[in-house]
């Protein structure tokens, strides 16, 4: 058994009745089921179709997102997230390097690198080279001024956790953001790179070892492991290729507004949605998020 799901952007709230009823039909799915007025539906199919991706390039221009996943085990017991441009809609390095006035050179190294153009570590220290001599308080004023968290990523973590769930963030970015970005959502534990830091100013280099796109594979070995539960049980999302490991390996792996070549290497895409629609994925009705501040 599997089971269809449509969502639309919860700013627009342009999924119509028709337009789900219209798919169902062809499919010849089940009964439809509501999980939020305009935003989200579902309905069961006894089988894959095969014109999956020619439907899904069509909701595509419509500004509709669709996916099919097996029924069974959906509802996922662990979040396992990427940071930058997923939890939160920036790269945290692209920042620091505007900051630095170098903020343009930098985010054309990052596009690359989170395109799979480029190697992510070599890539990472070129970047944090030329952060050398910023004040480590910047961290703080990057934090104030210019990150924003992605809408729906404190009902995602809050409503996975009231069900008991765990989450974790795992980012190739820096543990000075991600671990106030972590607390700040709610998660259960974070794991980054650390920025050196020689005189109170950032010394243009990362502590080893690395973290990378095999650092986050570890990490849902890890965890996994030490909550005894399989890897089929982890939801995991991102929007880079560094992410792109974790996101084969876990149960599900979500390519959340993604780079190109990390959606076309992903099953379960959001384009359009916000991070609560990783909980319409799992069948969670807007009744059973969790209200958070």
């Amino acid at each position: 058994m599997y089971i269809a799901t449509l969502m639309a952007s919860p700013a627009r709230r342009d999924l119509t009745a028709a337009a789900v009823d219209a798919l169902r039909a062809a499919w010849a799915g089940g009964e439809v089921r509501p999980l939020d007025p305009g935003i989200a539906a579902e309905f069961p199919l006894e089988r894959e179709p095969a014109d999956l991706w020619d439907r899904w390039a069509d909701l595509q221009v419509e500004g509709l997102d669709l996916v099919v996943q097996p029924a069974e085990g959906r509802r996922r017991r662990m979040l396992l997230a990427d940071m930058d441009s997923t939890m939160i809609g920036q790269e945290c390095i692209d920042e620091l390097a505007a900051e630095a006035g170098v903020g343009a050179h930098v985010a054309a190294i990052t596009t690359r690198a989170m395109n799979g153009e480029l190697d992510f570590e070599g890539a990472l220290r070129e970047r944090v080279a030329l952060l050398r001599g910023l004040p480590a308080t910047v961290v703080l004023k990057v934090l104030a001024e210019r990150i924003r968290f992605t809408r729906g990523g404190r009902k995602l973590v809050a409503t996975m956790k009231a069900n008991g769930g765990y989450a974790a963030l795992v980012s190739g970015g820096f543990s000075a953001f991600a671990e106030p970005v972590a607390a700040y959502l709610g998660f259960d534990e974070s794991r980054a790179n650390t920025l050196n830091v020689d005189d109170s100013r950032l010394a243009g280099s990362v502590a080893l070892p690395i973290l990378g796109r095999e650092a986050k594979v570890q990490a849902l070995e890890d965890i996994t492991t030490r909550l005894g539960i399989p890897e089929s049980a982890v939801l995991a999302v991102g929007d880079g290729a560094n992410d792109l490991g974790m996101l084969q390996r876990a149960g599900a792996g979500v390519a959340l507004h993604a780079k190109p070549v990390v959606a076309a290497q992903c099953r379960l895409r959001v384009n359009h949605g916000d991070l609560t629609a990783l909980l319409y994925l799992q069948g969670y009705h807007r009744d059973e998020f969790v209200s958070v501040p």
